[in-house]
């Protein structure tokens, strides 16, 4: 059996614990630089601000409506993610965290649990020790399990936060109300072509011919159709589990026209991402590297374009790996443009330990022991304290965060005050 738990209104939540004189008030928290909504409670949901909505559009929405705006406090909200994750690892032999606020447990060979007390006693702990309401959804696969998680949340008020798909009655019912677009795996292009062929819930999507589904579509939509039907497909992932893809993005506090600045940030990013290479013990093999225009300043020209360098030979050094990502900015950069965001993704990883050696390439042996010194040193000294000689030394890059509430968990200096 799986569970699928969710942390409710995760951001909105981790600032009320803190702030209590927030509950029942509408809160919404905006991305770096304070661009878009990305976080809203249900009471500001119920004001009808959607997800992604630009900041600056709504508000006077949030003046008039006195909704509680924040920047995107992530000290905060990493270090509640944490506490709640290590809570939730008391409870079964094997958890996968699945992203900052949702993780799936397994409860294979714990036959002698009840099921809905032991969902009880996950959520009064976690809710005594972290302050953060949580969702679970109960059921024999991951994707059920996800489906029973949606239920639990959409009907909070019979189901206590808590749905347990046991039965094939339970299961089907779940997969008639579950609408095509919401099951776990089906992206919105999906969606539509199915939706073009008469499949409008998932219990439809289960009623295709398993032959027709790996023909027209993959291996992978034939797998997430048997987890619909309730044969187990997709395993737990090993909490820590190399990535095999990692990317270093951020959208600009300004838009910038300047290659140079570009190539800077740029190469800063190839730097991040290959420090997270290193601490996992992987090398990349490709690399990807975009720019993207303001979308939301309409009065000038828009521009969006990406690249993927194939690197010679598997590296996870910093000097190399932006080394060929400037290269890569170099042939999709255009001047007359305002750019908002780039980025840097590494690709096709692989664990060091076993990268394939060229004839006539090879990475640099001498980076490694440099980059070992590196981390050490930034480790020990703070995050970015020690750069490549090509990142500007003098510039700090800050986001805009206007509304940013203190790191009540994390540091010192912003404790919560107790007035007695």
């Amino acid at each position: 059996m799986f569970a699928l738990v969710d942390c409710n209104n995760f951001y909105a939540s981790c600032e009320r614990v803190f702030r209590p004189d927030l509950n029942g008030k509408p809160i919404v928290v905006l991305s770096n630089n304070d661009g878009c909504v990305i976080a809203r409670s249900n009471e500001a949901k119920a004001f009808g601000i959607p997800m992604g909505a630009v900041a600056y559009q709504y508000e006077e929405l949030f003046t008039k409506n006195n909704i509680q705006v924040f920047s995107s406090n992530y000290a905060l909200y990493g270090d509640m993610s944490a506490r709640v994750m290590n809570l939730l690892s008391q409870f079964a032999p094997e958890i996968e965290v699945y992203s900052i606020d949702e993780a799936f447990l397994q409860f294979d060979k714990c036959d002698y649990i009840k099921l809905d007390e032991e969902a009880l006693k996950i959520k009064r702990v976690v809710s005594k020790s972290t302050g953060i309401p949580i969702s679970l959804g109960f059921a024999p696969t991951k994707t059920l399990a996800k489906a029973a998680n949606r239920i639990a949340k959409k009907f909070p008020e019979r189901t206590n936060g808590i749905h347990i798909i046991d039965t094939d009655e339970k299961r089907i019912k779940a997969l008639k109300w579950l609408a095509i677009e919401d099951v776990w795996g089906i992206g919105r292009r999906l969606s539509q072509r199915l939706r073009n062929i008469g499949v409008k819930t998932a219990f439809d999507f289960t009623q295709l011919n398993d032959d027709w589904v790996k023909k027209k579509m993959s291996i992978v939509e034939l797998r997430l159709k048997h987890e619909l039907e309730g044969k187990p497909t997709l395993s737990m992932l090993a909490t820590g589990a190399p990535k095999q893809n990692i990317a270093t993005t951020r959208s600009f506090d300004h838009n910038y026209k300047e290659l140079s600045i570009l190539q800077e940030r740029v190469s800063t990013f190839a730097s991040i991402c290959g420090e997270k290479l290193r601490k996992q013990k992987s090398c990349c093999n490709a690399i990807m590297i975009f720019l993207h225009t303001n979308g939301h300043r309409k009065d000038l020209p828009q521009y969006s374009q990406n690249i993927i360098i194939k690197t010679p030979f598997p590296t996870n050094s910093s000097i190399e790996i932006a080394e060929f990502a400037l290269a890569g900015l170099a042939k999709i950069y255009k001047d007359n443009y305002y750019y908002k965001k780039a980025g840097v993704v590494v690709m096709d990883i692989t664990p060091e330990s076993k990268k394939q050696f060229s004839l006539f390439a090879n990475s640099n042996p001498k980076h490694a022991v440099l980059m070992t010194a590196m981390d050490k040193l930034n480790r020990n000294m703070g995050n970015q304290k020690v750069k490549l000689a090509r990142h500007d030394l003098g510039r700090t890059w800050k986001m805009k965060q206007e509304r940013l509430s203190p790191r009540f968990s994390t540091n010192l200096k912003e404790i919560i005050t107790v007035m007695a």
